[in-house]
């Protein structure tokens, strides 16, 4: 693309949710090269004339996206790009990605009792019940959710530093295994 467009173009592909790598956003590469293209009749070029070749500076811009965004930030790369047909390339990478996996971690705006937490947890969820581990008597600040029968990653959920990790269902023998790393809060299927 033209360089005069190149930061509303990173911007935009930013606003579309492309360019997050760890804990960081707006990421991308740039380098500079040329753009050869020749108009053909019933175009009308942003740059160059209808049937003559054309050399351009140009700059090409490189981020990465996940998967599931892919169609929002093609849409926001056309929008703000000034060219009438706009070259780009979408490459699948096999680089692990630390943000994705099975479930979620976080922190609670305030931390919490384990009973005040499992009160909380069944009014939300809006189930008749929470089955659950014993009681620990430590206070809940971090919370590990995986949904569905997600019981086989207490260990990570403990790794991750939390504190009680909830999922849909769990073997009896989990609710014995977590005693001495979190709270295991067991809310079912819905």
């Amino acid at each position: 693309m033209p360089e005069a467009h190149a930061d509303a173009v990173r911007a935009a592909l930013a606003d579309a949710g492309a360019g997050h790598i760890g804990a960081y956003d707006a990421c991308s590469f740039s380098s500079r090269g040329e753009g050869r293209f020749r108009a053909t009749e019933g175009c009308q070029p942003y740059v160059g004339t209808v049937g003559a070749l054309h050399v351009e500076p140009e700059v090409r811009v490189e981020t990465v996206l996940p998967r599931h965004l892919r169609s929002a930030v093609v849409r926001a790369l056309l929008a703000a790009h000034p060219y009438e047909e706009v070259a780009y390339d979408l490459y699948p990478l096999s680089n692990p990605w630390s943000q994705a996996g099975s479930g979620a971690v976080g922190e609670l705006a305030e931390p919490m009792s384990e009973a005040d937490f499992l009160h909380h947890l069944k009014s939300v969820l809006h189930v008749p019940c929470v089955r659950h581990s014993a009681l620990r008597n430590r206070p809940v600040r971090r919370v590990a959710l995986c949904g569905g029968s997600g019981a086989f990653l207490w260990r990570d959920a403990a790794a991750a530093g939390a504190d009680v990790f909830v999922t849909g269902e769990a073997k009896y023998n989990d609710y014995f295994d977590v005693a001495d790393s979190l709270l295991l809060a067991v809310v079912g299927h819905y």
